[in-house]
């Protein structure tokens, strides 16, 4: 059985990441945030924060039974479940650009952040729904607005796939569905501040793995700040990190 959660829907916040740590250390449970709006997000880095007309913005805070030392398999977790939970309630399935940007053809659709603080792990989330004038590189999950109830009904379902895998506990995540959903692998990368290479694997721990002319790698998303193709340059508009922009936590 998924660990239980409690869910708190609101129509506008500040940050959904703040909100689902503070109400889940009051409470002692794990807790759900999931908003219409956000005002004050942000993605990893503190990127700059965009924010499409209709989008799920969602945070998750629970207290995980993982060694830390795992708990970066976290955020390939989670990239998972909005997958499915997309292809469950929208007519797009994104694949996964590591570390954490959920992506389809058009461009970048969502993120996930995770921030880990005491025993406390807090995942956000975010996708752009509908965006009737996205900026280039930027896309969304719908063609039409789907209207308000879609973010709770998406949100609901992507912590419960969440808590399942980790329930199922760290050796237990889908890492062979994680490289068949990876668009980074087989790419030729360029990563800051000076690095290149080609990304040939997803390690156990949910690193990426690239050739360089010196040997193999293993790269951690706490190291690198953007990972890009190395034939395209970095928009400083849109940050690295998630759909309604860099969304990631919330």
């Amino acid at each position: 059985m998924a660990t239980p959660y409690a869910t708190v829907l609101v129509d506008t916040v500040a940050s959904t990441q703040d909100e689902a740590r503070r109400r889940a250390a009051d409470s002692g449970m794990a807790t759900l945030v999931v908003a219409q709006r956000q005002v004050d997000g942000r993605g990893r880095s503190g990127r700059t924060w965009l924010e499409a007309p209709r989008a799920m913005y969602t945070s998750l805070a629970f207290r995980p039974d993982w060694d830390p030392a795992v708990r970066p398999r976290l955020t390939l977790v989670a990239g998972l479940a909005v997958r499915w939970a997309l292809g469950e309630l929208t007519p797009t399935t994104p694949n996964l650009k590591w570390p954490n940007d959920l992506v389809i053809p058009a461009g970048k659709i969502g993120g996930i952040l995770t921030e880990a603080e005491a025993e406390w792990v807090v995942i956000g989330c975010g996708v752009n729904l509908w965006w009737n004038d996205a900026p280039s590189g930027i896309a969304a999950a719908c063609d039409d607005d789907p209207g308000p109830e879609l973010g709770a009904a998406l949100g609901e379902r992507w912590a419960g796939g969440v808590l399942d895998a980790v329930d199922r506990g760290p050796d237990h995540w889908d890492a062979d569905q994680y490289r068949k959903a990876c668009v980074t692998l087989g790419a030729t990368i360029r990563w800051e501040p000076d690095g290149s290479g080609a990304a040939v694997d997803i390690d156990a721990n949910g690193g990426l793995v690239v050739a360089t002319p010196t040997g193999r790698r293993v790269l951690t998303s706490g190291e690198v700040t953007l990972v890009r193709p190395a034939t395209v340059a970095a928009d400083p508009a849109h940050g690295e990190g998630g759909g309604p922009d860099e969304r990631s936590e919330g």
